[in-house]
């Protein structure tokens, strides 16, 4: 079963997303290899700084919580 994936835009009557179909190729054919290694990495590192935020607030809720539990003495 072999399929082969092409990039051609699709037919004149089907609609398709602006960017994947027109700009991302046109942007692709202008960029240098170091601009979009650049543009990649930016991305990876917004996206590590989303991750922080949501682990802090994690630990923060975390904290927070009431101890399950009840303690009890023994004698």
């Amino acid at each position: 079963m072999d399929e082969k994936v092409t990039s051609e835009a699709p037919p004149a009557g089907e609609r398709g997303c602006f960017f994947c179909q027109t700009a991302k190729p046109l942007l692709e054919h202008l960029w240098s290899e170091v601009t979009v290694n650049h543009f990649r990495s930016s991305r990876i590192e917004f996206l590590k700084g989303l991750r922080s935020l949501i682990d802090d607030r994690i630990a923060y809720l975390s904290r927070e919580a009431e101890p399950k539990g009840t303690h009890v003495t023994v004698e």
